[in-house]
């Protein structure tokens, strides 16, 4: 396998690109620092607010870090369903006293602007979320010396990842916090996501490029096992959102432990994609009728979510998160890596009795 990727980085943790200002410059530069692959999440920001988070990344770390792109999306939302679901919604504006956003604000998340200032100013990695970019794109980011990571959720999703020529797939399994990242929305196949090890294990009898497995992951053990099934890294989103580095707003972090949340779910309730979070009552009323409409539902819940954090209610923010979230731990982001990186050495050990393989 390439070692272009894992040759950034001493131990094999990836902190995932968790979109909404969660993934800051101060989280990522830390756990770069202990020695994983921290992330910036371009999503929903614009290329100069991408730009100036790179700069300030680069001010506190000079370890190598990644940046994560939305592909465009295309337009086979129904605007009729989208109107029904403003409808429904309608109740939710005038309780947090706020309008609904337009669900027409644009669908690229500004994608050439920011492969622009990419090319222009390379990042040591850059990764893809909802689809998969051109060869073209993939080999101007290559001779402009950046790794290229796609995600996944299928062997087939992989094998065109690897057809497009990219350095390494992210494996997304079921169990993942956040949006999926499949790469054509379909209803149809809502609620048949494959697990993560099973995943895995197929993937690697599909493609020959480095797999980064990502999914409910919060233990070293577990790091362990994706590596055993073939991964040449893990990456973790809900283990880093616990940490005081990341930018999660402080109801969230406090949910993820919280015995009012019991359990995740995937829904379509405030993005019209499948994603997962903790169970609230948001979800509870309106996942049941949310249209596949991305990112036409974002727009749209987008003031209603941003009321519900302001005012310290969960019960109507995004709550995402992994199945693993009972597990998060309040550790700096550093500690973290450096306890994650003690547990694999700790797993290995156990099962083959020798230490640190790395």
């Amino acid at each position: 396998m390439s070692s272009a990727l894992t040759d950034l980085f001493p131990h094999p943790i990836v902190q995932a690109p968790m979109a909404g200002g969660v993934s800051v410059p101060h989280l990522a530069a830390a756990v770069c620092e202990a020695g994983g692959l921290g992330f910036l999440a371009a999503g929903y920001k614009t290329a100069d607010g991408m730009y100036q988070e790179i700069k300030q990344l680069r001010g506190i770390t000079s370890r190598p870090f990644g940046v994560n792109l939305f592909m465009p999306q295309p337009e086979y939302a129904d605007p009729g369903a989208v109107e029904i679901y403003a409808h429904q919604l309608a109740g939710e504006a005038v309780w947090y006293e706020t309008e609904l956003g337009d669900p027409d604000s644009g669908r690229d998340d500004a994608y050439d602007s920011k492969l622009a200032v990419l090319l222009d100013n390379p990042v040591p990695v850059v990764s893809f979320h909802f689809g998969v970019p051109s060869r073209e794109v993939l080999d101007s980011l290559r001779r402009a010396g950046t790794v290229t990571l796609v995600t996944a959720t299928t062997p087939e999703e992989a094998l065109a990842v690897q057809l497009a020529g990219a350095d390494a797939v992210i494996v997304q399994g079921v169990e993942a916090g956040g949006h999926q990242g499949t790469h054509r929305d379909n209803p149809e196949a809502d609620g048949t996501g494959i697990g993560l090890l099973p995943l895995v294990a197929q993937v690697r009898e599909t493609v020959s490029i480095p797999i980064v497995a990502a999914g409910g992951i919060m233990r070293g053990g577990q790091i362990a096992a994706v590596l055993a099934a073939g991964a040449s890294a893990a990456q973790l989103g809900t283990a880093f959102l616990a940490t005081p580095e990341s930018g999660a707003n402080a109801v969230h972090k406090q949910a993820l432990t919280n015995p009012l949340f019991v359990r995740t779910e995937l829904t379509r309730a405030f993005s019209g994609r499948p994603a997962r979070g903790l169970v609230n009552r948001f979800l509870r009323e309106h996942g049941p009728y949310a249209p596949a409409a991305y990112p036409e539902v974002h727009h749209l819940t987008s003031p209603l979510r941003k009321k519900a954090a302001a005012s310290g209610d969960a019960q109507g923010m995004a709550l995402w998160a992994g199945q693993g979230h009972r597990m998060a731990r309040e550790l700096p982001a550093g500690q973290l890596v450096e306890v994650l990186a003690a547990e694999i050495d700790m797993a290995r050990t156990a099962l083959t009795g020798k230490g640190d393989l790395r």
